[in-house]
């Protein structure tokens, strides 16, 4: 049978659900050899910064049971680099999401206005949650007030569709995205990797030079459904959720627990052409079932009587 795979995430018209996580598919055009991106939903770009980033020093990345372990220090080229070598090598069917940090709320709004400009980019997704960087990020993600005035900043700064990127790392989920709504995000993207640590025995030094790193892989999956589930119960606005998704299956479970779309991220390194494969067994999934629009799995979880 036939299935309708379009979805509205907070003003984003998608042509399916499975966009791929920032930091996980580099600018888009390295994983095109693989996979035709128009099958997908979308792509969200490496956090892009005001001026080019080089990030941590290594070893940046380490395998972790049923994950890994990264710290890469959002290491980019800048806005402008990306808006002038980036995005070009993109087909124009692409739909783009840029996800933007900084160290101070100035620096977030300076690059949501200068990315607003392009008309290639068709969202932002601030990330207010990487646990791997010494200032900003983490600070926004676990504090309310910092959060909603760095909300509002960006709001001011553009009017495309707006998606915040919780950090897991905090009490309550739940109250974190009520900031991002009553201040004007069109959608919240969670979750982000979880702050963690392991250590290297034979030299008894962290397997990170950076110490701590995030948490990503099918390990973090249900926590990362457990939080979209309250998130989505808490707001109004759409959710994106991320964590450990590596099948068809995994990413059906995020929509029955309240997200919109999904992102695909540590499985587009074991396997480069994933998040398309994803998209496609979805439809699979859902015809086989009967359904005949994804849209109508979200929000589905029953509970027990």
């Amino acid at each position: 049978m036939s299935v309708d795979t379009s979805v509205d995430l907070g003003g984003l018209r998608l042509r399916n659900p499975v966009l791929t996580a920032s930091g996980t598919f580099g600018y888009g055009a390295e994983f095109a050899p693989f996979l035709d991106l128009r099958r997908l939903g979308g792509i969200v770009s490496k956090s892009l910064t005001l001026e080019p980033r080089s990030g941590n020093l290594p070893h940046r990345i380490a395998e972790a049971h049923a994950g890994m372990l990264n710290a890469i220090g959002l290491e980019n080229v800048g806005v402008d680099a990306f808006i002038r070598e980036k995005i070009p090598a993109l087909a124009a069917e692409v739909v783009i999401v840029a996800s933007v940090f900084g160290r101070e709320i100035d620096e977030y709004a300076q690059a949501c206005e200068r990315l607003s400009e392009s008309p290639r980019v068709a969202g932002l997704e601030v990330n207010a949650s990487c646990p791997h960087v010494r200032s900003g990020g983490i600070e926004f993600g676990q504090n309310p007030q910092l959060l909603a005035s760095l909300v509002r900043a960006v709001r001011r700064a553009s009017a495309k569709p707006l998606l915040v990127k919780l950090s897991p790392n905090v009490t309550s989920i739940a109250e974190m995205a009520k900031v991002c709504e009553a201040e004007g995000a069109d959608a919240i993207s969670l979750i982000n990797t979880l702050q963690a640590l392991d250590v290297d025995l034979e030299t008894r030094r962290p397997k990170l030079r950076n110490g701590l790193g995030g948490l990503s892989g099918p390990a973090i999956l249900p926590v990362a459904l457990r939080m979209v589930w309250q998130a989505s119960r808490a707001v109004s606005i759409p959710v994106c959720g991320i964590g450990g998704i590596m099948t068809a299956e995994d990413a059906v479970k995020f929509l029955v627990c309240g997200a919109t779309a999904v992102q695909v991220g540590t499985a587009s390194y074991l396997n480069p052409a994933a998040a398309g494969e994803i998209a496609d067994g979805m439809v699979d999934w859902a015809s086989r079932r009967g359904v005949s629009r994804l849209a109508d799995l979200i929000g589905t979880l029953q509970p027990w009587s």
